[in-house]
Order: structure tokens, then sequence, then C-alpha cells
């Protein structure tokens, strides 16, 4: 009985009263994001140290960019307000996730510039989208929050099924930087998922060799195996 009053805690009440709750900003260069505490995965904070990874590696303003697992998007309107891309590309597969990235593009009027796809992982992205640079905040956990959308994966599924899948949308040199949590995982729990999609690690940035009792963001740079990356994403850091 306890169980059954539980699950419906998480699955009827808790979600209703978290639409209940108001919509707050945060403003990243000219652009206004829109957001709820419940929806925020950790982009609103660590999210940004995209901006100096990028800066000090010396990457170029991208053309396209994709934020993978977006949420309100923190990272990819961070990067289009600060000029790091031309245009954007986000998707989430929860719907109040992507009710916030609507909110930010009316709101700021980025209809041109900023595609909002709600997607189950990459299965309902259009197969005419094509990105030079992808990001991404995942969730980092596969053994614990197991009922907590943002945090949890369990066996890596997620990301399998997103190298399984990104291949198609990634243009020829393009690059996939993805932040990852060290608590959670190293930089080879990944290899071999990467790997067996084709895919190699390029460079890793701030990660331990070993799972810490603590949090700790770092970085994973990743290319198509047999494609030389382009220039900063070589650069030693």
């Amino acid at each position: 009985m306890i169980k059954a009053l539980k699950l419906i805690e998480r699955r009827l009440v808790k979600p209703r009263l978290r639409r209940l709750k108001r919509w707050r900003t945060v403003n990243y260069g000219d652009i206004r994001v829109h957001d709820k505490d419940h929806l925020d995965g950790g982009g609103r904070t660590s999210g940004l140290d995209y901006l100096p990874l990028l800066r000090d590696r010396g990457a170029p303003r991208q053309r396209r960019v994709f934020e993978w697992c977006a949420g309100p998007a923190f990272i990819g309107f961070a990067l289009l307000g600060y000029e790091f891309c031309d245009t954007l590309c986000v998707a989430d597969i929860n719907p109040e996730a992507i009710e916030a990235c609507r909110r930010t593009v009316a709101t700021n009027k980025l209809d041109g510039r900023v595609a909002v796809y709600r997607s189950d992982n990459l299965d309902e992205i259009p197969a005419a989208e094509q990105w030079d640079l992808v990001v991404g905040n995942p969730p980092h956990f596969a053994d614990t929050s197991p009922s907590e959308l943002r945090y949890h994966d369990a066996d890596r599924q997620l990301h399998r099924r997103f190298f399984g899948a990104v291949g198609r949308f990634l243009k020829p040199g393009g690059m996939i930087v993805l932040l990852e949590n060290n608590a959670g995982s190293t930089a080879e729990t990944f290899r071999p998922i990467i790997e067996a999609a084709g895919f190699s690690i390029v460079f890793v940035h701030n990660c331990e060799g070993r799972r810490t009792p603590y949090p700790r963001i770092y970085f994973i740079g990743i290319a198509r195996r047999g494609e030389p990356p382009p220039a900063w994403a070589s650069v030693a850091n």
C-alpha cells in the first residue's frame, strides 16, 4: 500500500505540483532563457563551463550546434547568446522542458535561428538536420536516482542509443563534446560505447582516472574514427 501511494505521488501528484511553479529567467548575452528549478540538471551552472572550454581551445564560431538532453537548453542558448554559433537545434523528451525552450524562442524572437524538437533521444529528429558541434549534459548515473529523469541512465542505454544514431546528423569534421560527472563515470566508462559506434575520443578535460566521491564535471571530445578532428579539438589542454 505504501509503495502504491509513493508511486502515485511520484507519477501524478508531483508532476502536477511542478507545473504550478512559477517560471524564472536567466540572461545569456541578449537571450532571456526560461526555466523552472526541477528542469535544471546542472546546465544553468556547470553547463556554462562550455564557454571557457571552447574559448581556451580557440574553437571558431560554429554554424549549427545541437544540444542533446537539453532541458531548458541553458548550454545551447548560452552558446548562441555569446556568439559561439550562428544557429541552434535543441531536443528533449520532457514536454515541460520543450515548453521552456519554446518560451525562450518566442520571447527572444529566435524562430529563424533555433529549432526545438520533443524527441526520445534522437528518434524524432528530422533527417535534414546536420550539426557542426553537438553538446550536452546527459544523465550521469547508472546506479543512482532511478526515478529521476535528469540524472539516471540505466546501463548507459541513453548514451548507447545516442552514439548509435548521432552519426546520421554530424557533419564531416564535426565534433561531439559531452559534459559528464566523475562521481558517476570516467571517460573510460564510455570508451567501449563510443568506439563500438564508430567514433574516437579526441580529448578529455578535467577527468580523474577513477570515480570520485564528490561531483566533478569533465568533458569528452569525440570525433568520427578515421576523420582528422578540427585543430581546436586537438589542442593539448
